[in-house]
């Protein structure tokens, strides 16, 4: 049977009004297409555009978002450890939809798969040999610091952004029967002469705006990863024809995949995400310093937990290295906000019937262990092949950072074969990406439907095409990030008002009270 909460607001929320997802449809997309055509006659004002936005915003209120994104790490903790984290997302009595290794491997994909792929290696040796502070570079100090800064921007930080997102949107969808669109909880909590019609549609339309700039950004750094591992492994030009190219197959490839629905092209590939992750991960295990990369693993796994109090309020400040918090930590901050519409529905879409705390643990606290184990493997190996192997891969790193991948691979056993597995792994991390990004604009844009229809999502898939060609044209990793975080400045306050409305309606659960005698 339904929980009365969900009966009550299933017979009183009712759809999203049709009118307001056509009006959020033709708005956001004229609005991608602006700035996709912007990209394409003139990159090189867009690029200042964006850069500039970006710095401005690192610089005014950088101290917030690192005070909000602790904040969400804390609340998700207080909600899976309280009597809440027994709610289920959706009726009392429902089940999940996917299995679990099939939920894991989606969530993962959809939420990071190829960023750490693309950062695996280049992220741990950079701040090896450039760590911040007064830390020695190239050093034991730098080593074990260089992994802890690597799992702070990778760890609980992102996946609680990630979760708080998802969280809201669940709730509403599947415990409240309500749409699943970004403004639904505001339109839920705040009556309506409150102007909640105008805020709602201007809630929706900053998100998918969030969500295609973040999307596109993602896009061209894997575009460019997988350019730098063909140019390492076959060795052809690193031209922009082929840039052009790899882009316009992974176009045609998730397009192809979004057309057989959600159970099968998304999952599918997600799954095969997975296995080839583990694959690549056992290689570096079997092949690598084993014992080393265990030893990686626990001590920075005690030194990340040991120093997380501290670090998530350390912004540099006193030591006069504010441009290195900038650079670093606030923009991985404002990326994964960035993030947060996309692939907070995308999770909360395949987290239907999990209870908080099962959503949490699976949503947090393993994608997090995970991580840290991917760059204890990764990076533990590349600063091991500095320090006792010769060294050299800090200068390539330097020179290219998209190359950090393929030119770890050479020090392996079949390095050519490894490679060319990489850039099999990194382009379906592409196609997944696009596809569930598709996936969850399209729902975004057609009154929260759960199944959004074909056209829609070519249509979409389309603008986020020529988004990225745009962005593309710069050929740089640093203007890829700054318009991944274009969206997440405005979206931010929305991310705000909807957490007010989620614990404001959360106290309504009978959870933890006392029963009447």
């Amino acid at each position: 049977m339904p929980s009365t909460a969900t009966a009550t607001a299933t017979a009183t929320a009712g759809a999203a009004p049709p009118r307001n997802a056509r009006i959020v449809a033709i708005v956001s997309f004229l609005l991608v297409l602006a700035f996709g055509v912007w990209g394409l006659l003139a990159p090189d004002t867009m690029t200042s555009a964006s850069v500039g936005l970006l710095n401005y915003v690192l610089d005014s209120v950088g101290w917030l978002y690192l005070a909000l994104c602790t904040g969400f790490v804390i609340l998700a903790a207080a909600l899976a450890l309280s009597p809440y984290g027994r709610l289920r997302l959706g009726p009392d009595d429902s089940r999940p939809e996917f299995s679990t290794p099939s939920w894991l491997a989606m969530l993962f994909a959809g939420g990071m798969g190829s960023g750490l792929v693309f950062w695996g290696v280049a992220e741990p040796i950079t701040h090896f040999a450039h760590p911040p502070g007064d830390v020695a570079r190239a050093s034991a100090e730098s080593a074990r610091l260089s992994m802890v800064i690597t799992n702070l921007h990778w760890g609980l930080h992102a996946w609680s952004i990630y979760a708080v997102c998802a969280l809201v949107l669940a709730y509403f969808i599947f415990r409240r029967g309500m749409p699943g669109m970004i403004s639904t909880p505001i339109r839920a909590t705040l009556p309506a002469s409150t102007g909640t019609s105008a805020l709602g549609l201007t809630s929706d339309v900053i998100a998918v705006f969030a969500v295609v700039f973040g999307l596109a950004g993602s896009l061209v750094m894997g575009v460019l990863q997988v350019r730098a591992g063909i140019t390492e492994v076959f060795g052809l030009a690193p031209t922009t024809a082929l840039s052009v190219f790899i882009l316009l197959l992974m176009a045609v490839a998730f397009m192809v995949s979004a057309s057989t629905g959600l159970s099968k092209g998304i999952q599918i590939l997600s799954n095969l995400n997975m296995l080839l992750v583990l694959i690549l991960l056992g290689v570096v295990l079997v092949f690598g310093p084993t014992a080393y990369i265990m030893e990686s693993f626990v001590n920075s796994l005690g030194d990340y937990v040991s120093a997380l109090p501290a670090y998530s309020f350390r912004l540099l400040s006193y030591e006069n290295q504010m441009d290195w918090t900038s650079g670093w930590t606030l923009t991985y901050l404002i990326w994964w906000v960035a993030w947060g519409p996309f692939v907070g529905i995308f999770i909360a879409r395949i987290s239907r019937g999990r209870t908080i705390r099962e959503f949490c643990l699976g949503v947090i606290v393993l994608p997090t262990l995970f991580s840290m184990f991917w760059f204890a493997a990764l990076g533990g190996t590349s600063v091991w092949i500095e320090m006792n192997s010769g060294g050299g891969l800090a200068a390539l790193v330097g020179d290219d950072i998209a190359t950090a991948l393929f030119a770890f691979l050479d020090y392996l056993p079949a390095g050519v074969l490894m490679g060319a597995m990489a850039i099999f792994l990194i382009f379906i991390f592409l196609v997944t990406s696009a596809d569930s990004g598709t996936f969850v604009i399209s729902m975004m844009t057609s009154e929260g439907r759960l199944n959004p229809r074909m056209p829609l999502k070519l249509a979409w898939g389309t603008a986020i095409t020529l988004l990225t060609l745009s962005i593309l044209l710069s050929g740089s990793v640093a203007v890829a990030k700054a318009m991944a975080a274009f969206g997440a400045v405005p979206f931010t306050l929305i991310l705000v008002l909807q957490l007010v409305a989620f614990l404001r309606t959360l106290r309504e659960e009978p959870v933890g009270r006392r029963k009447p005698a």
